[in-house]
């Protein structure tokens, strides 16, 4: 009895049919990682948490080593139609390194993430500012940030991912 209620209610909310609401940031539900941690507080998680607070030193950005090509990833869990994916630069230090940066959207993870159609190149993206890129309903579950060809730390102070609709 209890799933058949739960199904109508899931139904009657939208959610059994795979409707997505597009104002909801899918970041804050699924799992991030990263290529490397540069220390305790740059945890992949602090990308997605909903604190868009720009100044990495307080702990809120997702930070990696120094390393070649170095990439951030969010499992949405399941796969969507990404319809915008927004980047929150940090504001502290080593701001210009997001530049070149790569948006890649897909359902493989073959290497990390990186192999995946490109949304968007980040360009600039100025200190503590956001920005939001169009992905015009590119599917995947997973959301990969990587800087290519190059040397480099990947910060990340937020990043919100917002779909159309979900598919299976």
């Amino acid at each position: 009895m209890f799933l058949q209620v739960l199904a109508v209610i899931l139904m009657m909310s939208g959610l059994g049919n795979g409707h997505v609401d597009p104002d909801i940031n899918l970041g804050l539900q699924g799992r991030a990682t990263q290529s490397s941690l540069q220390n305790y507080l740059g945890n992949a998680i602090n990308a997605v948490d909903g604190n868009a607070n720009a100044d990495c030193s307080l702990g809120s950005c997702s930070i990696t080593n120094i390393e070649q090509e170095p990439w951030w990833r969010l499992d949405l869990l399941a796969s969507f139609s990404i319809v915008t994916v927004s980047i929150t630069n940090r504001m502290d230090l080593n701001t210009q390194s997001l530049n070149g940066a790569e948006i890649r959207i897909g359902d493989s993870l073959e290497n990390n993430g990186k192999s995946n159609p490109r949304c968007a190149e980040v360009v600039s993206i100025g200190a503590g500012e956001t920005q939001n890129f169009r992905c015009n309903g590119m599917h995947g579950r997973y959301v990969t940030v990587t800087i290519p060809g190059r040397q480099a730390s990947l910060a990340l102070a937020e990043v919100a991912v917002y779909a159309s609709d979900h598919h299976h």
